[in-house]
């Protein structure tokens, strides 16, 4: 039995984003920039996928703009907005658990003479809002946070967060890290006071290589390519047709019954849940109720180093992760969300993260939970040898 549980690495396409990428490719194929009936037709695909996700977000559509990913969408919202608003500040915001795409532009940008602060996170991975609070200044102009943590799963305050930024530093925006949220929440920006939002193709069924950014209208920002001028010059280059008429049919298929699907998502979890309480000496890390994302839990099996594990469990075709996925040729690292909530070294070492998807099934949770019986206690034994 095969059980894929690195859904938050990525997900297997639907075949409705299957079918229309086919499309597109072999018969729908031209460049939307161009003026003739191919053009034409093709054009019609990305104005169908951007309305899509404008109507599931409740937002104009113009202020979608299509993306290669969530990398891509967190560099144009942080350095497009940092760099428009500098005149106004210097000092940018985020947390001490944000993903590698956030991080890194944070120290890109403390390179080009801005100020960056990381604020802490509680043993369950949320933002400490006293924290927070201490932080904002008259010269913060952004704020950017995760809704959900891409290793523990621990959901963000986003609106008290919103609330608090916009009446301690007016100036500043809210950027939104929703790549593994999206698709799993509904998500209203204006209603929860996001400015900019960044969501990810692959995550929910899509295709590889596309995402989406939401820009509130009011939003100064600037562009980090420059072209063609394609998508009102914001994302220059040839537009990904393929790409965004898969994702505008993943959002389409995941959003419909979208309640029944995630009620029965947490029912897939609970259940792991509740059975790796019979494996020996497993710890799982964060929250693990409707208080946090309902696809991911992270566990810990001291005395198992994470990687034996991993390799353990795929001779049973059980596929899990390490750590994230996103950080390409790097064998097992420290994880910075584990450290932020204060793991020692034993856990750090042997921590899995398992993330489940609409199809997970019951059975091969237990498939797994079986597996892991079986396997943990004799690696531990030949690891004391």
């Amino acid at each position: 039995m095969e059980c894929y549980f690195d859904n938050s690495a990525t997900t297997r396409c639907y075949e409705s984003v299957k079918d229309i990428m086919i499309r597109t490719m072999t018969e729908d194929y031209g460049n939307p920039s161009s003026m003739h009936k191919k053009g034409v037709e093709a054009e019609k695909y990305v104005k169908d996928a951007r309305d899509i996700i404008a109507k599931n977000l409740k937002v104009n559509a113009k202020e979608i703009f299509f993306t290669s990913g969530g990398t891509e969408g967190n560099n144009l919202a942080i350095i497009g907005t940092a760099m428009a608003n500098r005149r106004a500040g210097n000092h940018v915001i985020t947390s001490a658990v944000e993903h590698p795409s956030v991080t890194a532009v944070m120290e890109h940008l403390e390179e080009n003479g801005f100020r960056a602060s990381y604020i802490p996170v509680d043993a369950n991975g949320v933002l400490r809002m006293d924290a927070l609070e201490a932080a904002l200044d008259e010269e913060t102009i952004l704020v950017s946070v995760m809704y959900v943590n891409n290793e523990i799963g621990a959901v963000q305050p986003i609106q008290e967060i919103a609330e608090l930024v916009h009446k301690k530093a007016p100036k500043a925006k809210i950027h939104v890290d929703a790549v593994q949220a999206y698709g799993k929440y509904r998500i209203l920006p204006k209603k929860l006071g996001i400015d900019l939002l960044t969501a990810s193709g692959h995550k929910i069924h899509g295709p590889k290589g596309v995402g989406f950014l939401y820009v509130n209208d009011k939003v100064k920002i600037k562009p980090i390519s420059y072209g063609g001028g394609q998508q009102e010059g914001m994302r220059s280059g040839t537009v990904n047709t393929t790409g965004i008429a898969g994702l505008g049919a993943a959002v389409k298929e995941l959003y419909t019954g979208f309640d029944e699907k995630i009620e029965r998502l947490y029912t897939v979890k609970q259940a792991f849940v509740n059975g790796i309480g019979t494996v020996e000496g497993a710890v799982i890390h964060g929250l693990v109720g409707k208080e946090s994302a309902p696809h991911i839990v992270n566990v810990s099996f001291p005395g198992v180093r994470s990687e034996v594990l991993l390799y353990a469990l795929e001779e049973y075709e059980i596929y899990v992760s390490a750590g994230s996925a996103c950080a390409a040729g790097k064998k097992h690292a420290v994880s910075p969300t584990l450290t932020a909530i204060r793991l020692d070294k034993e856990q750090l070492e042997s921590a899995i993260r398992f993330s489940f998807q609409l199809e997970t099934t019951l059975d091969e949770v237990e498939f797994c939970i079986e597996k892991l019986r079986e396997v943990v206690p004799k690696l531990k034994k030949y690891t004391r040898r």
